[in-house]
């Protein structure tokens, strides 16, 4: 097991092009970090630096207080697991899983060991006999994963492991990472694009955009207190809601206001706001989809919206609504209190009422995009 540590990590390719920006990280012993953002925001290269399979340009990076800027990959004792699996189409899966134990020239009882307890661990026992091209998406990807456990490395990398998968093999290969996390209890660096992948496994996520680290947090910390608006448009699914706003200091209160609907900002809201020395002025204001609740159609302390699409998603609908100056936003509305009534009134071309509470509210200064919340 192991802490690995980059500090002021740049990768930097021909023609001064700068893939990463002064990465600065210390990822724990046994802890799960996870690299997530959009395409080419730098995490799979910063993988790869790690894992020795592209030269760090500047900075310094330490696995277990040594510093292996130098060791080749295969001296670092890591194992990494691919998006395309990479296994040998013409060997068993058990010859695939054993490959590097026998390079090692380690003793076919060892192997055998190793390989079997992997196995067991994965649930593919019954497929060590067969070739790859006789097994699932799902169970390449276990076999991938178990060519890396049986090395005992000191830190496990995976690019994108599930990306290959359909729908549904993700979310199970999703809960078998978290179950072999369980039982392995090392060091893991996880890299998708997939936000729900990164929060529903991280112990803490980093997300990344351009080659800069924008925020690290557990998933409650990014969710609930997103640094800037990237942050808070890239996590969270549909993504959170921005409106123009207007918000006012009276003595040490605030209210914010959008589309004629004013809210009362909690005391927690306005201290944060207070040291940030935020006055009158305009922002943008963030509610997430699930965080707008209908009201009723006479109720005049809320917003008016019309209805675009409505998106039936079995236990909550998903409605587009446009309000104000062609403002489109998303509400995720709970299926299992709505009456056949409401539901049906809930169509394209009907107007709703919304409202939001003021302790959901994250407020951005518009020319800077960071949070006025962030303490």
């Amino acid at each position: 097991m192991a802490e690995v540590k980059l500090t002021n990590v740049k990768k930097i390719y021909d023609k001064n092009v700068v893939a990463v920006h002064d990465f600065n990280l210390t990822i724990h012993d046994k802890e799960f970090v996870v690299f997530v953002g959009p395409s080419g925001c730098g995490k799979s290269t910063t993988l790869r630096m790690i894992a020795g399979l592209e030269d760090i340009s500047e900075g310094t990076l330490e696995i277990d207080g040594e510093v292996v800027n130098d060791l080749q990959p295969k001296d670092r004792d890591i194992a990494m697991v691919f998006q395309n699996y990479a296994l040998y189409p013409h060997m068993t899966v058990f010859d695939n899983i054993a490959f590097s134990l026998r390079l090692k020239k380690m003793p076919e009882d060892e192997v055998y060991e190793r390989v079997t307890r992997a196995a067991e661990i994965l649930g593919i026992t019954d497929y060590l006999l067969r070739k790859p091209r006789a097994l699932s998406g799902g169970q390449r990807q276990r076999v991938a994963i178990g060519r890396a456990i049986v090395r005992d490395p000191k830190v496990f990398l995976m690019d994108e492991p599930l990306s290959n998968l359909d729908a549904k093999l993700r979310n199970q290969m999703r809960a078998e990472i978290i179950l072999l996390r369980q039982k392995m209890n090392t060091t893991f660096v996880y890299v998708t694009h997939d936000q729900t992948e990164a929060m529903t496994l991280g112990d803490r996520i980093v997300i990344m955009q351009n080659g800069y680290i924008e925020q690290v947090g557990t998933p409650g910390e990014v969710f609930d207190r997103p640094r800037n608006l990237f942050v808070a448009g890239f996590i969270g699914s549909p993504q959170m809601n921005f409106f123009n706003a207007h918000l006012t200091r009276t003595g040490e209160e605030y209210t914010v206001e959008v589309h004629g609907h004013t809210v009362p900002l909690t005391d927690e809201r306005a201290e944060l706001l207070k040291k940030h020395g935020a006055s009158t002025a305009n922002v943008i204001l963030g509610v997430r989809p699930e965080h707008l609740t209908i009201c009723a159609e006479n109720d005049p302390n809320s917003i008016d919206g019309e209805i675009l699409v409505n998106e039936m998603m079995g236990s909550e609908l998903h409605l587009h609504v446009r309000c104000g100056n062609d403002q489109n936003i998303i509400l995720r509305v709970p299926t299992i209190d709505l009456s056949a009534e409401k539901r049906a009134s809930l169509v394209a071309g009907n107007h709703i009422r919304f409202t939001f509470a003021s302790k959901v509210a994250q407020v951005f200064d518009p020319a800077t995009e960071k949070s006025l919340l962030w303490d």
